[in-house]
């Protein structure tokens, strides 16, 4: 979602009382008689800075899309990188404005159509100070859609209809790696926790296959109220668009996790999503010495052993989506 240049509330001001002033210098020059063209003058004015501002504010509204019209996976996203409620107040608070800017231009010029001349640009200048006050009113919520904006900037483009892989699992077991390993994709890769700060995506493509596959940040095991936003986002992967779940075990325990945290968090994301869980011990090179690694292998079902550095034993993997590509093509096409 592209959310267009939100100006300040001065911005919005100067751009609109500077517009007026030149459409007035228009009136200044034209031939109107002299008793009407201090009315004429002050009118425009007030009229000009209502439609430059209220058609700014116009477009920012318009150009954000219905929120609710938006496939559930982004409605989520949005939500839980910048709150869909205080998004749509802010929307809001904007719509407010450009009513009472209606309602001002209308007012003030039926006043000043009825005033004394020499009374004219006195109205002008309430009316500008009746608009600086409502903008002023709507200040924080042109920070925020502004905020958004940039948060939103980078919204990853996701294809809700693909085939959709979702890479799980503790931060620095190696997701990023066998996202690039995979699918040739360029994720940020380096040794420090939460790697992944959105969501990264890759493609595999085999003849005719074209599977999604998804990094997600690391997942902690924590309950969903205490996770940050980061971890947040990877549940919203998980939640909306996975087809399968390839949960990541770090075999050498180097992420700084133990096995047995690792496969507390494996239990957790297998009781919550009733979807096909492929398991993955990654790290296999540096796993010689790791007690219990051989108990933990056999406690998972149909785990696969590689080193996403090395490349080692990625194939099954891709030959396990492969297959489970196959099997989801055959049921939908037997349930039409």
């Amino acid at each position: 979602m592209i959310i267009p240049t939100v100006p300040t509330t001065d911005e919005l001001l100067d751009k609109g009382f500077r517009r007026a002033r030149k459409a007035a210098s228009l009136k200044r020059s034209s031939k109107i008689p002299g008793q009407k063209k201090a009315k004429v003058i002050e009118s425009t004015r007030v009229q000009t800075a209502c439609q430059v501002i209220r058609d700014r504010l116009k477009m920012i509204i318009q150009r954000i899309p219905d929120i609710e019209s938006l496939p559930e996976f982004y409605q989520d996203y949005i939500d839980v990188t910048v709150g869909v409620d205080e998004l749509k107040k802010s929307l809001g608070a904007l719509n407010w404005a450009v009513g009472i800017l209606n309602q001002l231009e209308s007012d003030y010029m039926a006043r000043i159509k009825r005033s004394k001349p020499s009374d004219a640009s006195h109205l002008r200048r309430e009316a500008f100070g009746r608009i600086s006050s409502v903008i002023k009113r709507i200040e924080g919520d042109l920070d925020f859609l502004d905020f958004a904006k940039n948060k939103l900037r980078n919204m990853p483009t996701v294809d809700l209809d693909a085939f959709t892989v979702v890479i799980a699992g503790f931060p620095n077991v190696g997701k990023s790696t066998l996202l690039r390993t995979l699918t040739g994709a360029e994720p940020e890769v380096a040794d420090y926790p939460f790697t992944t700060k959105g969501i990264q995506i890759g493609h595999l493509e085999r003849k005719w296959k074209r599977i999604q596959v998804i990094d997600t940040p690391g997942l902690l095991d924590r309950p969903v109220e205490d996770m940050n936003n980061i971890e947040l986002q990877a549940m919203v992967a998980l939640e909306n668009i996975a087809d399968v779940i390839m949960f990541i075990f770090d075999a050498s325990e180097t992420c700084g996790y133990t096995l047995e945290s690792q496969y507390s968090l494996y239990l957790g994301i297998r009781s919550v999503f009733d979807i096909p869980v492929v398991t993955v011990f990654n790290k296999m090179d540096l796993a010689e010495n790791v007690k219990y690694l051989e108990e933990y292998i056999n406690m998972v079902e149909d785990p696969l052993k590689v080193s996403a550095f090395e490349g080692r034993g990625v194939s099954k993997i891709i030959k396990k989506l492969e297959g489970l590509y196959e099997k989801e093509t055959r049921e939908a096409h037997d349930n039409v």
